[in-house]
């Protein structure tokens, strides 16, 4: 633990790393601790205690050591269930309420001198994510904010220890940085600086420290997180050979151009062809779970064959928002989907100490911040993401070589009109998916009864929440058009205007 930084309370909510990689934003340094670690946290500046999925009177609620949590004398806040936790601590109840809050709700500051809402707006909007209220206060315990209802959503209960119901760490809670910036700048804390050049140093001691003398086999995919992650390796100075598993789930070139983009930064790669395996274990299975599985397990027997059985270490680009949505960061979490990195072997191989995962902390915008660092070029860095299991999550249903075909030849032609239009880089990811349905159509004067595609273009910061991109017309009907009128089995082109939550990005 690194003396003065912000230590972050896990209790299993979907935006507890988000907490973090705010902090960091705000040029603190700050990590994610488990709540039963907080006896070993060596002098904290601060400690946030985040939300989690569970309810406060559940038998085997998670809890803290409240006497040791106010022992360090620094300052403190909850967030969600880390205030209901706060305000049970201090005597008061925590109830269900009349109905779940969960999405937008107005903030009004009740007290202006609150050193968490100095400088921000009377009014304004925040994001609830919330079934128990705190209900009864002890004395002394202050208001800081309600809702519009006139519910409380803000306490505080002594000059440095405050509760707020809603996540600051959101975009949608408009003024939340500038909350979590009062707190960690008007609370009295002293805390560790930030910044990535010390992060990647770390790092690297890290990676040193981790690997020894033993061989490093990385898994790349010519993503961000797996290009980083190889140079990364490389810079560290360990044994490493990457590997890149071509699926026969990739995209149209993807091959080719990978393995230009790696001689580019001076990583030589190897190729493995295994798409016939791959697809054969597909062949017939159609539920999103069983295919993350299947790809996941393939994926590492593919991956040994290849590496030999001499290999000791396993490398992956896994990130947290990957480790958050398994419900793998914590024995408390929520599992919203199971990712290709975090299959039953997977496990296994980390149990035995066998995987090394140094990104596995980051956000995608920190993890550009340390390519850039590395000297990665601008194109390679802010090549749009894309996921492990490739087009099996958007080739809903059974995998089959023709639906691959028209799935990689629609997202070409989207890719390709985002890059001429200019909108590629204002876009987080894009893709074509190919929907499971067929459609009624009309072609040469006759019906016709083909596939439905699905494009999608989405903003987002850290993958965790994103919102669709208001794109002009003109690009959207150039796209339509070519896919329709040139990729064979399609009469119907639709744009997906969902946002996340309650959408994933990926249509699996």
């Amino acid at each position: 633990m690194t003396p003065n930084e912000v230590a972050v309370l896990d209790y299993g909510g979907q935006y507890c790393q988000l907490i973090v990689r705010r902090v960091r934003e705000l040029g603190f340094a700050s990590h994610l601790y488990a709540p039963e670690r907080l006896a070993e946290l060596n002098r904290p500046g601060a400690i946030i205690l985040g939300g989690g999925p569970r309810s406060t009177s559940d038998a085997d609620a998670p809890d803290v050591d409240f006497a040791k949590l106010m022992s360090f004398g620094v300052p403190v806040l909850g967030i969600c269930y880390g205030m209901q936790l706060l305000n049970i601590k201090h005597g008061g109840t925590v109830r269900p309420g009349v109905t779940r809050e969960y999405g937008p709700a107005k903030l009004v500051v009740a007290d202006a001198e609150c050193p968490m809402f100095q400088g921000v707006s009377r009014e304004s909007q925040v994001w609830m994510s919330h079934s128990d209220t705190c209900q009864d206060r002890s004395g002394g315990t202050k208001v800081a904010a309600t809702n519009e209802d006139g519910v409380p959503v803000a306490l505080q209960w002594s000059p440095t220890c405050f509760g707020i119901q809603f996540h600051p760490e959101v975009t949608h809670s408009h003024e939340g940085t500038s909350i979590l910036r009062n707190f960690l700048t008007h609370t009295g804390a002293k805390l560790a600086k930030f910044d990535i050049q010390a992060f990647k140093a770390r790092m690297l001691e890290q990676i040193k420290l981790d690997v020894g003398s033993r061989e490093v086999i990385c898994g790349v995919s010519g993503g961000v997180d797996s290009t980083v992650l190889a140079v990364l390796l490389q810079r560290a100075g360990v044994k490493v050979r990457a590997l890149y598993i071509d699926t026969g789930l990739m995209r149209l070139n993807e091959t080719p151009e990978v393995k230009a983009q790696f001689e580019e930064v001076g990583v030589p790669i190897e190729v493995v062809d295994a798409s016939e395996r791959f697809l054969a274990a597909l062949k017939g299975v159609t539920d999103p779970e069983q295919k993350r599985k299947i790809i996941g397990n393939l994926f590492i027997d593919v991956f040994w064959s290849a590496a030999g059985e001499k290999v000791q270490l396993l490398a992956q680009g896994t990130l947290y928002p990957d480790v958050i949505e398994s419900a793998t960061s914590g024995s408390i979490a929520s599992k919203i989907k199971t990712h290709h990195n975090r299959v039953d072997r997977i496990m296994e191989l980390k149990a035995q100490g066998k995987v090394l995962e140094p990104l596995a902390e980051l956000f995608k915008d920190e993890v550009r911040a340390l390519g850039q660092s590395l000297g990665i070029p601008h194109r390679a860095l802010w090549r749009h993401p894309f996921p492990g299991p490739g087009l099996a999550v958007r080739v809903p249903g059974e995998i089959t070589p023709e639906k691959l075909a028209i799935c990689r030849a629609a997202d070409d032609i989207w890719i390709k009109e985002l890059r001429r239009s200019g909108e590629y880089d204002r876009v987080w990811q894009a893709y074509a998916a190919l929907l499971p349905v067929k459609t009624v159509g009309v072609k040469g004067d006759e019906r016709s009864y083909e596939a439905a595609i699905s494009l999608r273009a989405v903003i987002s910061e850290d993958a965790m929440t994103a919102d669709w991109v208001e794109l002009p017309f003109d690009v959207l009907r150039a796209a339509s058009n070519k896919i329709l009128n040139t990729v064979k089995g399609v009469n119907r082109v639709l744009y997906d205007i969902s946002t996340k939550p309650p959408a994933s990005i990926e249509w699996e």
